[in-house]
């Protein structure tokens, strides 16, 4: 890979539906704090989960797992997601639902057991030749395409970079470029370069932009110190399931023959017990010389009951490996028969013996007072701005309906303001997004209402 020395972009938001959780909120007392940290509310389940985080960091939840029981929408998944946050920002999460086990392609139990590897890190530690700093600058160079003679194609990248004792410009390789993308790089993080292999990691935002946006679930780290070309010991963080997929991929010739078997082949395949042994090994291997440590993360299995007898005899088994992560169940279901049985009913759809080794925690449907702040949270991270009427109006909606229907009107309301030509979402913007989308409840009641013009 070349790199060039040589004598800005926009800023991409990243935004997801639990961008705004940052972890449990607790003081140092353990004693979760009502508004804090993304979550709102919750506060005997945000304090539950803060004893589960105490028990993970003192290695005393061997054997055991636990199960957040609550109805729709009131943060189970969040309190997962905050654990993980709790834990620290590199371990593994891995979030999946009962219903992804029943594939077409592999059994059931493979597809857990590739969950689970998926939430186990392999942190490897090495020493490597790289340009760090804060990105400065960023700018790639366009030309024109060789293949056709129209359109523009990126020729190379320009990139600053700056430490505390100087900086330096890069011209990279445009196929670097692709991994700036993925990582999501923008003016003001911190990266490193392999100068060998050109590989671009993203460390964390400067802490320069430490006040710019409060929600911000950022990691804020230092500006580099020492020169931007530098020896560096790299920390890289991989998972088990990585490993296993890299050398389970077919490794054919250049023949036409190979590649057109490659492209034939199933795109998923099962990994076999004899690859992973193999792997264990090694990574066992890596572990005494201590270049690799084992960091087992969370795995987070939502709608819990839709796992079937098998899978939960399989999980059963599961939690007892000396290497299993960190499992968390959820569950909006009451007392319901288990799946793969006909008259076995049992509370959660959860077999009694599995039932017996969690640790259940109670999530309780949100006041309007609560819907409200968490409007508010959602709206500072997507950018958005309402009135104190929208506010309250789209709580009463949310507590009427849902919350997950409040926030699904947020960005709708905001293209209707769009659209006038205002900049702040109002009562009357919101009213026409209400109008216009059925929450639950109304569409059931429609139905009722017109059943026989509906097909059966």
């Amino acid at each position: 890979m070349k790199i060039e020395e040589v004598k800005s972009t926009a800023r991409i938001q990243r935004i997801s539906a639990h961008s705004h959780v940052k972890g449990l909120g607790l003081d140092d007392t353990g004693v979760p704090i009502k508004i804090a940290s993304g979550l709102v509310g919750q506060l005997q389940a945000r304090e539950a989960a803060g004893v589960v985080v105490d028990l993970i960091k003192s290695k005393k939840m061997a054997g055991r797992a636990v199960l957040l029981a609550g109805p729709p929408g009131t943060g189970k998944t969040a309190i997962a997601l905050a654990i993980a946050q709790e834990l620290g920002s590199k371990v593994p999460f891995c979030p999946m639902v009962g219903s992804e086990v029943f594939s077409n392609e592999i059994k059931s139990t493979e597809v857990l057991m590739e969950n689970f590897r998926r939430s186990i890190g392999l942190r490897i530690r090495e020493t490597k030749e790289v340009y760090e700093g804060e990105v400065t600058e960023l700018t790639p160079v366009e030309a024109d395409s060789n293949l056709s003679g129209v359109g523009k194609v990126i020729s190379s990248i320009v990139i600053g970079l700056k430490t505390t004792k100087g900086t330096k410009q890069l011209k990279l390789d445009p196929s670097i470029y692709d991994c700036l993308l993925k990582e999501k790089v923008e003016i003001g993080d911190v990266i490193y370069i392999e100068a060998n292999s050109g590989t671009v990691k993203r460390q964390g935002r400067s802490d320069v932009y430490a006040t710019e946006f409060d929600l911000e679930t950022e990691e804020y780290v230092p500006l580099p110190k020492g020169d931007v070309h530098k020896k560096k010991e790299v920390i890289q963080d991989v998972t088990l399931h990585d490993l296993d997929v890299a050398n389970a991929r077919p490794q054919g010739g250049n023949d036409i023959l190979s590649m057109m078997g490659q492209l034939l082949k199933s795109k998923k395949t099962e990994i076999t017990d004899k690859l992973r042994v193999e792997i264990n090994q090694v990574v066992n291997k890596y572990i005494d010389q201590g270049i690799a440590e084992l960091v087992p993360g969370v795995l987070f299995i939502d709608e819990v009951h839709m796992l079937d007898l098998q899978t939960f005899t399989y999980l059963h088994k599961s939690l007892e490996s000396p290497i299993a992560p960190i499992v968390i169940f959820a569950t909006n279901r009451g007392r319901c028969t288990i799946r793969g049985t006909e008259d076995i009913v049992s509370p959660h759809g959860i077999p009694l013996d599995l039932l017996d080794r969690l640790l259940i925690i109670r999530t309780q449907t949100y006041n309007t007072n609560e819907i409200e702040q968490i409007l508010k949270l959602r709206a500072q991270t997507e950018g958005l701005s309402l009135t104190d009427g929208a506010f309250k109006l789209l709580s009463e909606i949310g507590t009427k309906s849902t919350l997950r229907y409040a926030v699904q009107l947020l960005t709708p309301a905001n293209q209707l303001c769009k659209i006038n030509a205002k900049t702040q979402i109002n009562e009357n913007n919101i009213n026409d997004v209400h109008a216009i989308f059925l929450d639950t409840k109304r569409s059931s009641k429609n139905l009722s209402d017109k059943n026989a013009k509906y097909m059966y």
